[in-house]
């Protein structure tokens, strides 16, 4: 077969399997359709040790690359889908203790990986998408951190959904860096209100997530959104991160789709008794 054949075939594949999905997505418009889902991109090292993927110099964090195209995969059927914000747990504080090579490899592969996502056949490009990074940045290598503020300058304006990305991030670490900030803001002896922690987040002009999802099982949040969790709705489906797909994806908007009702009256009754 030749390779225009082959290409040809490819683009029929991918317009039936779009078509398919928005047929999809319009049986799910009828219940309510999660505005934010945050991910907790759990499992990408696991998957490469239980497939024996090989890691050297010439393919570092390849559990990561796998993952990151689930990442990529998993954006467009939400933005597909008319969900407004996709945030993701892309690298803890906690993680800056593993072994200092693994780390700069997971540096270096986020470099890559954010320059990626400003080509022009991008996701982001594709939904005209705003991308948001959240966390101590100054923690991160000065390539990775420059290029996330091109990331952000570049997309600022875009009119599409948005993408946040957690990097260098726990909650507690966002919490105190609230806290600080609003310290700072407020005169000597006036009072801290939780509106002044909620305009200092990482997050503030965000909406709180609809669904967290834990990818490999885990039921731990792992100090995630744990300011922004309360009404959220916490999944754990079995897949590894590289393994999650578009019916696993499906399956949670109808998991949430079912509480959605309860969730939204606990919601209304504990904000009608502040």
């Amino acid at each position: 077969m030749e390779k225009n054949d082959k290409s040809m075939i490819t683009k029929a594949i991918g317009h039936v399997s779009f078509v398919m999905r928005k047929c999809l997505f319009s049986i799910l418009s009828i219940g309510p359709v999660p505005i934010h889902i945050a991910f907790i991109m759990d499992g990408n090292r696991r998957y490469a040790k239980r497939h024996a993927l090989h890691q050297d110099s010439a393919n570092p964090g390849i559990g990561h690359r796998v993952g990151f195209k689930c990442l990529i995969s998993t954006l467009q059927y939400c933005y597909e889908m008319g969900v407004k914000y996709v945030t993701v747990y892309a690298f803890s504080i906690d993680n800056f203790k593993r072994d200092p090579q693994e780390v700069q490899s997971l540096m270096d592969l986020m470099k890559e990986k954010i320059d990626e996502l400003l080509t022009e056949d991008s996701v982001l490009k594709k939904f005209d998408a705003r991308i948001n990074f959240w966390g101590d940045l100054q923690l991160l290598s000065e390539p990775v951190r420059l290029t996330a503020k091109k990331a952000m300058d570049m997309t600022v304006h875009n009119k599409g959904p948005v993408l946040s990305v957690c990097v260098a991030y726990t909650s507690t670490n966002e919490i105190t860096h609230a806290i600080e900030a609003s310290v700072r803001e407020k005169q000597e002896n006036a009072p801290i209100e939780v509106s002044d922690l909620d305009r200092n987040m990482y997050t503030a002009g965000c909406l709180e997530p609809d669904i967290i999802i834990r990818t490999s099982g885990e039921t731990r949040l792992s100090n995630f959104l744990l300011w922004q969790s309360d009404f959220a709705h916490l999944q754990n489906p079995n897949p590894l991160w590289p393994e999650f797909s578009l019916r696993h994806l499906v399956w949670a908007v109808l998991e949430y789709q079912n509480v959605h009702g309860y969730l939204k009256k606990r919601k209304g009754e504990i904000e009608k008794n502040k």
